[in-house]
């Protein structure tokens, strides 16, 4: 996994992070809207979006194109873009499919 840190070196000032937290399942039924919300927040973001996993118990590959969708979004928009603390299925789901390479994780 990939790991940063989303909290700026000392003494320099940045913004803070944009952190959208997600509960439940994503899936085929709920991607779309996980895509909309996270491209309002993206839109409002200056330095890094944050995409909290920490409550989502399960994730198909709808939703797995969408967190990489927006992070294709952010890289173009000049924002940092991570994901915090997802759960051991979800950790396993991104290792399995190579996306822990390519996805930042944080803890």
């Amino acid at each position: 996994m990939t790991v940063i840190d989303i909290a700026p070196p000392s003494g320099i000032s940045q913004p803070a992070p944009n952190i959208v937290r997600l509960t439940g399942e994503i899936d085929i039924f709920t991607s779309e809207a996980l895509r909309r919300r996270l491209l309002g927040a993206l839109r409002s973001t200056v330095g890094s979006l944050v995409v909290d996993l920490s409550e989502v118990s399960f994730c198909d590959a709808s939703g797995l194109a969408v967190l990489v969708g927006v992070q294709h979004r952010a890289r173009a928009r000049g924002v940092a873009f991570a994901l915090r603390s997802p759960r051991p299925q979800m950790s396993r789901v991104l290792r399995i499919t190579g996306l822990d390479r390519s996805l930042p994780i944080t803890i």
